[in-house]
């Protein structure tokens, strides 16, 4: 037997006579003229197949197929309801979650204020904010873990199946300590960083691909190489050597360092949005992408 097509109307209407046990009564809770309600009662009945009520001039009454029928009808009814409110809740940002996967440059100097602000605004969205490197962070997108990404796609990436849109540029500049020659020179080089102990970051990290694509073929006095900026502070302060790192890491660079900007035309990375290709985000992911657009979208940081 095919399933019959039933709308929200009949079965609104098989709910309201259920309640009533009288037409006119039914029919002006649903706003309907007596015929016309009848006549959506009669379509109901014959797409399935039987009588749901029995009625004469004094009353109406379930029949036992109609008493089948009604506590499923009334389900059908209030899970239509839960989802269109629910659907409400998300359209009008009352509920959500919005997932998003940063560089952690920026997951802990600058997002922290741009999502304080989404929240003071909608508090009922839940974020989920993974921290991670730009290759880690564009798989989450990919496998459908994170809505977007900040991230900075390297040559390889591959990103063909996903969408990137470029958000800011993002300068470089040199930290050393504040008795260090390079401290007060006039003139920074790439040349002059060469013969002094220098620490890197990961192979990995956007901010060492960035630098050595900027000063290839020129080879840096690498003496550490390490994952966190945290350590690159630390072992810059022990005066253990200088370092060159992003305008959006320089929160972590205060106090017994001194951090310069680095004007070399060709060292810089380029913050891009990155999400899935042909596929909308929620309203509540939209509306916090596009509040990270307003508020670092186009600038060059340095």
């Amino acid at each position: 037997m095919r399933t019959p097509d039933l709308s929200t109307r009949q079965l609104r209407a098989f709910a309201a006579l259920a309640d009533q046990r009288n037409f006119t009564r039914a029919a002006l809770t649903c706003h309907l003229s007596q015929p016309a309600f009848s006549a959506l009662i009669g379509t109901l009945e014959t797409a399935l197949g039987t009588r749901l009520f029995d009625r004469d001039k004094r009353r109406v009454q379930l029949t036992p197929e109609g008493r089948l029928f009604e506590g499923p009808a009334r389900r059908l009814l209030e899970d239509m309801g839960s989802a269109l409110e629910n659907l409400a809740s998300h359209v009008e940002l009352r509920k959500g979650r919005v997932r998003v996967a940063a560089l952690p440059s920026l997951a802990a100097g600058w997002l922290p204020a741009v999502f304080a602000e989404f929240m003071q605004a909608w508090p009922g969205i839940t974020l989920d904010l993974h921290d991670a490197l730009s290759d880690e962070c564009i798989a989450l997108v990919r496998s459908g873990q994170a809505d977007f990404a900040l991230a900075v796609p390297g040559a390889g990436a591959g990103l063909s199946d996903l969408s990137a849109h470029k958000l800011c540029a993002d300068g470089f500049h040199l930290v050393c300590l504040k008795d260090h020659p390079l401290a007060s020179e006039t003139c920074l080089t790439a040349a002059k960083l060469l013969p002094w102990p220098f620490i890197q970051m990961t192979r990995n990290s956007s901010v060492r691909q960035a630098l050595d694509a900027a000063l290839h073929p020129l080879r840096l006095n690498a003496v550490f190489e390490v994952e966190h900026l945290a350590t690159v502070r630390g072992l810059v302060e022990a005066g253990l050597g200088i370092s060159v790192v992003p305008a959006l890491t320089l929160f972590h660079f205060r106090g017994a360092v001194v951090t310069r900007p680095l004007p070399l035309p060709s060292l810089t990375r380029t913050v891009h949005l990155v999400q899935r290709q042909g596929t909308s985000l929620s309203v509540a992911a939209q509306a916090l992408h596009d509040l990270i657009v307003a508020r670092l979208g186009n600038r060059m940081l340095g």
